[in-house]
């Protein structure tokens, strides 16, 4: 068995997965390196999951909506059932199947560097084996939710994403701390899967990176549900005094909080704190900084690359996938001699700025700038907003639709910085505003793109015709 290869992966979620895939398909040899479950994070503890905790809730709403319709109850007991299908039991037999089948050799271990173009790999047993890159070490390895420095909140054993979407049943009492994708999403599964009382603490309002509407609707939502949301306020202290027992928050104002579990979701960091970052030169527990191939600025020799979370760009899955087929790619062409600039091997979609889907009730969506990043870029901004409950196809989806459009132009070009929508199953609208904001496509030929009659798209027109076409 050989421990020379063109390209070694560390980390084999959707991001290594889809280097170790390119490079091989441009020629290239590759081992791919995983210390947990192969299909990493998102597979097992983060978008499968959670999004298969929220499809029956969201269900619920809709139903709700329609006369004629009266949603029954949720049966947790199967929908946690359904989650533990979504991820496969939580046996990564089928990815391990799939990497091997690219082909690219799957390593079962603890991967870290030890100088340029070294892998040293830990198995569970004690086994060690080091692995050469002849030409590039990709590093893939993700992100870890961050747990504030707050007295008594490690030591209470708090929830990360990791443990909510793999709860095996539904607290009576939760709290969120945090107030962004992961605390929004999850306070509502949990709340519509029979967490009677669930309380989010949030610094500012709800999804503070998204236009300010986005944040308002969803609360909104939360407090018709009877999901509490507090702004203003910190976390002093927690308290745990018996392992599993209830938890106990205090705050800066108001009485203290008691609940079952506490879900701490305010923000993630880098999982670079031990995959041997300080052998090269670089900080252990740091972002790795790339230029637009992937390829790390901060190492000598050209060999180190990183994708997905690890860089800090955008932290997507579906935006580490897509570095992640730029890297797989440029590294081939580089390894061939030929030019590496071809259509492909570069990152653009980050400079635009990356789409992103909230899964709650209402959905929230975006892409590109909001009107405040791109009035601080310097742009000549113009913004045009329309309430998505006027549109004919948004009435026919329910009574009491609410929702909202917002798009951000670049006056100058005529082209749009940023879409925004909020409403009820607004996700899969993302896609056509994604596509005019990474095209740049004028308004005046986005004008003759001509909607479907009567659907939620049609909000297309409607923003077009604000704008003055």
């Amino acid at each position: 068995m050989s421990d020379e290869f063109d390209v070694v992966v560390v980390g084999a979620g959707p991001a290594g997965e889809n280097v170790a895939d390119r490079a091989v398909r441009g020629g290239l040899t590759a081992a791919i390196v995983e210390r947990e479950l192969a299909g990493g994070e998102c597979s097992y503890w983060a978008c499968i999951p959670s999004k298969a905790l929220l499809r029956p809730v969201e269900l619920t709403a809709e139903v709700s909506r329609v006369p004629g319709l009266t949603p029954g109850p949720i049966d947790t007991a199967a929908v946690l059932a359904r989650r533990d299908e979504a991820v496969s039991h939580f046996d990564d037999g089928g990815q391990v199947e799939w990497i091997r089948s690219v082909p690219a050799e799957f390593v079962r271990g603890h991967g870290r560097l030890d100088g340029p173009g070294r892998v040293v790999v830990t198995a569970k047993d004690g086994s060690v084996r080091t692995l050469t890159a002849r030409r590039a070490v990709v590093l893939a390895t993700g992100s870890v939710a961050a747990v504030p420095p707050v007295p008594g909140l490690a030591e209470a054993s708090p929830w990360t994403s990791h443990e909510v979407t793999a709860a095996k049943s539904v607290p009576g009492r939760l709290v969120v701390l945090g107030g962004g994708v992961v605390g929004c999403e999850m306070a509502q599964a949990m709340h519509g899967l029979g967490a009677r009382e669930t309380t989010v603490l949030a610094r500012g309002g709800l999804l503070g990176r998204m236009e300010p509407f986005a944040g308002e609707l969803v609360a909104a939502s939360f407090a018709e549900a009877g999901i509490t949301v507090r702004t203003g306020v910190r976390v002093t202290r927690v308290e745990r005094p018996t392992p599993g027992g209830p938890v106990t928050v205090h705050l800066s104002e108001g009485p203290p909080l008691e609940a079952d579990e506490l879900l701490v979701a305010t923000g993630r960091h880098p999982a670079t704190g031990d995959v041997g970052l300080e052998t090269i030169g670089l900080e252990a527990g740091s972002t790795v900084e790339v230029d637009d191939s992937m390829r790390a600025t901060g190492v000598s020799g050209g060999w180190l690359y990183a994708v997905g979370d690890v860089n800090g760009r955008a932290l997507l899955t579906h935006m580490g996938k897509y570095q992640a087929r730029v890297c797989g790619d440029v590294i081939a062409a580089r390894a061939k001699g030929g030019p590496d600039d071809l259509p492909g091997t570069r990152d653009m979609a980050d400079a635009y700025g990356a789409p992103q889907v909230v899964f709650t009730d209402p959905q929230v969506c975006s892409v590109g700038r909001t009107e405040a990043e791109a009035r601080a870029e310097g742009f000549d901004v113009r913004v045009v907003e329309y309430d998505l409950a006027r549109v004919s196809g948004a009435y026919l989806q329910g009574d009491g639709y609410r929702g909202r459009a917002k798009a951000v132009v670049d006056e100058r070009r005529r082209v749009l910085l940023g879409v925004t929508f909020a409403g009820p199953a607004v996700g899969e609208m993302l896609h056509s505003a994604t596509i005019a904001v990474v095209g740049e496509v004028p308004l005046d030929r986005l004008w003759h793109a001509v909607p479907s009659f009567p659907t939620v798209s049609e909000i297309w027109l409607r923003l077009l015709e604000e704008y003055g076409l």
